[in-house]
Formats: structure tokens, C-alpha cells, sequence
């Protein structure tokens, strides 16, 4: 099913590696085009656009953009109790993990009566993204509040698209199992819009409405949480007006296995992000010809029974999807910080030494029984991720994502005296002699 590509024998470096290794398409550029028009409508138009929007796109017009109270109230009330217990303590973890992210403000004295400080300031408001296309992501709510609330973000806003099949009080809003899990993370503002639109409405903001009854949406500062290739590209186009997390594409996992690792294990892990999307990318490297031959065997006999058997067979025998054979571990390394993939796993003898020397990564899960899927909902650390070889620059969503060093310096009149010759001289050699005179004029004629 998967394709094959054998690397024994050869040594190559990291450029070779990235051409000859699977990977998603994921055209960026040509998606922001067709968002461009999109986002200008909500920018001119605002909750009108939005609304004909949600109905164009997710087949249903919201009842209102904003998600009433009494609604989001209802999605926890009716919320499988088993399902409620697995978010709180999903949320549990994820606070216990985030916590310990929590940044101090340091300062340095640099000289006598001269210091710098680091303080660390949350963005004062943030949209977080949800997605609702294929599947339903109320890990995704988790993975998103739960940071920004420990960093202290004054205003959250959350949106998801409205869903066709929901009846009842939750017709033309988010999923209820989002909702719900906003409930449990205390978030009252959501809105039900998705795609593009979704980023563009809180870039802009809008008002829904008039008089006393109208809903305002203030723009936010920071847009976070993953999305299709055009809420991809609606970030990139608006960022600048709003920073982002990151540019997220499909999913991808790769397992760096010896012959030590179980086959069915691998293969279930293969599967188990394939079913995200036909597009999600599940490559194996490994130095055991045999294993790739059991993982395979494996693959095949579990694939039809997967309820999404169609979309996984896609992802599989997609070109982002593959086994890489090496002739050892350490070239097997070098595929996978070459690679640089959103989700590694590390199935060999000795795993935790192997892990420590991942240097290209979203996330590392060490060993047999730390599969991708636990850090998907449970185990404290946060699922939004790089991809697209993006680990090799950027790292996942975390409290630090919601927050800005700002530098203080606070000098004496003694301690600048001391370096004021250094500005000077330094102003002079840029060519801008008003550096330096900006500080002499404190000591001429005083």
C-alpha cells in the first residue's frame, strides 16, 4: 500500500533529503487568492458577508454569529458524560504542562546603576480557531485556551463553523461538543464562523446588529488553532494586521522503528493520522527491511476495518506518504531532523537516548506506549504543531505563544556617562551623529 524509498547505501545531506522525502502539497500561494476576495468582503461588508458566507460554504446560514449563553449552557448539559470526563481531564493535564510554561520577568545589571529587564505581556485580545469539516475538535478547544488563559490573555474569542446536521436549540451553530467544551473552559464569546471568513472577522471585527442589541466583535491581536488550506492562507495574507501561530498544513507523523518495534502498533499509528484527511502524510523510516515488510502486512489487514478506511487508504498510498529504509539508526535520524515532522515517534531499543538526539520535531513521543494519539487529547502537552517541515524553525503552541518580551532599560546618569564615548563613537561609524548627540546633550553645559 505504502510506497518505498530506499536510502541504504547512500549518504546524503539534508538538501538531498528533503527532495527525495514524501510530502504533502500544500499550495499556499494559490489558496490566498482565492481567500483574498473573501477577506475583503468581510472587511467591507462585515457580519452581512459573514453570514452569507457560513451559508455558501458550511450549507447553513448561523442563527446568529455570536453563539448565545443559554446555548453554549445546553451543549454542556447534554454532553455525554463519559465525554465530560475525558475533556476535564484533558484540560487537567494540559494546565498542569502549561503552568510550568509560565515566563518571569528578569533583569541583568549590566554595569553600576544600569539594568535591562525582560517583562514578559500577554497580548491584550486573541482568536482561536477551531475547525469542523471532517471531523470535531474539541481537543483543538483545549489546546488553545488552556495556554492563552495561563498567560493571562485579557479577551478570548473562539470560533468554529456552523454545522448542517445540528437540530434543535443548536441549529446553525458550532458543533455542541465544542460549545461544550468552551462551556468547560469558561469562554463565552464564540462565534459561529469558519474557513477564512473566520480569520478575516477577527483581523477586522464587526458588528452584528444595532442599537443596544448589536454584537460587536473587536479585532484581535493574535489568530491561533489549525485549519484547512484556506484558513492557512487567509493568515498568511492578513498577517502583519495580526500575528499568527503559524501556517498549518495536513497532519503528518513519522516513526523512526528498529526491529525491536511491534508492527501492529506502528501500523495503527500510521493509520490513526491518516484518517485525518486524505492528504495527512504517515511515513515509516526504518533499518529492518522486516519490520517495513510487518508494518505493511499490518496496514493492509486494518485498513478495512477503519470506519474511515476510504480517506486512510488515500493518505497512504498518497505521495506524502511512505517507508524510508536506512542502513542504521544514525542515518535514520538524519531523515527525521531532515524531515522534520509534526509528530515523531521513536520505537527502537533504547528509545529515550534515541529521542534525546531529535534535534526537528513538533513533538516527540518516546517509546511503545507514547503514541501520537495520547498527545492528541491527553497527555498534558498541546497539539497544535509545525508541519511541513516547519519544526525545523518553529514550535507548537504553547503559553509563550500568547505573550511579548518587552526589554526595560533603566540607566543612571552615572551609567550612562560611563559608555556615553561608546554611542558616539558607534553613532559616527553608522553615520548618524544625532545618536550620539542625543546623549551628549545630557552633559553639555549641566
Amino acid at each position: 500500500m505504502m510506497s518505498t524509498i530506499d536510502l541504504r547505501g547512500r549518504v546524503l545531506g539534508v538538501r538531498e533529503l528533503r527532495h527525495l522525502l514524501p510530502r504533502a502539497e500544500f499550495d499556499v500561494a494559490a489558496a490566498v487568492e482565492t481567500v483574498r476576495p473573501l477577506c475583503e468582503d468581510v472587511r467591507h461588508r462585515g457580519a452581512e458577508a459573514l453570514y452569507d458566507l457560513g451559508e455558501r460554504f458550511d450549507g447553513v446560514r448561523p442563527t446568529s454569529l455570536r453563539v448565545p449563553a443559554d446555548v453554549i449552557a445546553a451543549a454542556l448539559d447534554t454532553l455525554a458524560p463519559d465525554v465530560r470526563t475525558a475533556l476535564e481531564e484533558s484540560i487537567r493535564r494540559a494546565r498542569i504542562v502549561h503552568e510550568d510554561q509560565r515566563r518571569t520577568t528578569t533583569t541583568t545589571t549590566v554595569a553600576e546603576g544600569g539594568t535591562v529587564s525582560e517583562r514578559w505581556v500577554p497580548v491584550d485580545r486573541v482568536g482561536l480557531y477551531v475547525p469542523g469539516g471532517r471531523a470535531v475538535y474539541p481537543s483543538s478547544v483545549v489546546m488553545n485556551v488552556v495556554p492563552a488563559q495561563i498567560a493571562e490573555v485579557g479577551s478570548l474569542a473562539v470560533a468554529s463553523p456552523p454545522q448542517r446536521e445540528n437540530t434543535g436549540v443548536f441549529t446553525g451553530y458550532p458543533h455542541p461538543t465544542v460549545l461544550a467544551a468552551c462551556a468547560l473552559l469558561g469562554v463565552d464569546e464564540v462565534y459561529a464562523v469558519g474557513g477564512a471568513q473566520a480569520v478575516a472577522a477577527f483581523a477586522y471585527g464587526f458588528t452584528d446588529g444595532e442599537g443596544e442589541e448589536a454584537v460587536v466583535a473587536e479585532p484581535v491581536n493574535l489568530v491561533t488553532g489549525p485549519g484547512n488550506v484556506y484558513v492557512t492562507a487567509a493568515k498568511r495574507l492578513l498577517k502583519g494586521l495580526i500575528g499568527i501561530d503559524s501556517e498549518a498544513g495536513t497532519t503528518e507523523i513519522a516513526v523512526l522503528a528498529d526491529d525491536s518495534a511491534d508492527p501492529v502498533h506502528v501500523a495503527a499509528d500510521l493509520i490513526s493520522q491518516a484518517e485525518h484527511d486524505p492528504n495527512a502524510a504517515s511515513v515509516l523510516v526504518t533499518d529492518s527491511p522486516e519490520l517495513a515488510a510487518a508494518v505493511a502486512a499490518a496496514v493492509e489487514r486494518r485498513v478495512p476495518a477503519t470506519k474511515h478506511a476510504e480517506r486512510v487508504r488515500t493518505a497512504l498510498t498518497g505521495p506524502q506518504s511512505g517507508v524510508v529504509l536506512v542502513d542504521d539508526l544514525e542515518r535514520g535520524l538524519d531523515v527525521v531532523n531532515a524531515y522534520a515532522a509534526e509528530h515523531l515517534e521513536i520505537q527502537t531499543r533504547d528509545a529515550s537516548s534515541v529521542a534525546a538526539r531529535v534535534r526537528n520535531a513538533g513533538a516527540v513521543f518516546v517509546g511503545p506506549y507514547s503514541p501520537v494519539s495520547l498527545g492528541d487529547y491527553i497527555a498534558g502537552s498541546n497539539h497544535v504543531l509545525p508541519t511541513g517541515g516547519c519544526a525545523c524553525h518553529s514550535s507548537g503552541l504553547s503559553v509563550q505563544s500568547f505573550l511579548r518580551g518587552i526589554h526595560v532599560v533603566d540607566y543612571s546618569r552615572s551609567a550612562l556617562e560611563e559608555v556615553a564615548h561608546h554611542v558616539v563613537t558607534l553613532s559616527q561609524a553608522e553615520d548618524l551623529p544625532a545618536h550620539g548627540e542625543a546623549v551628549t546633550a545630557r552633559f553639555d553645559a549641566s
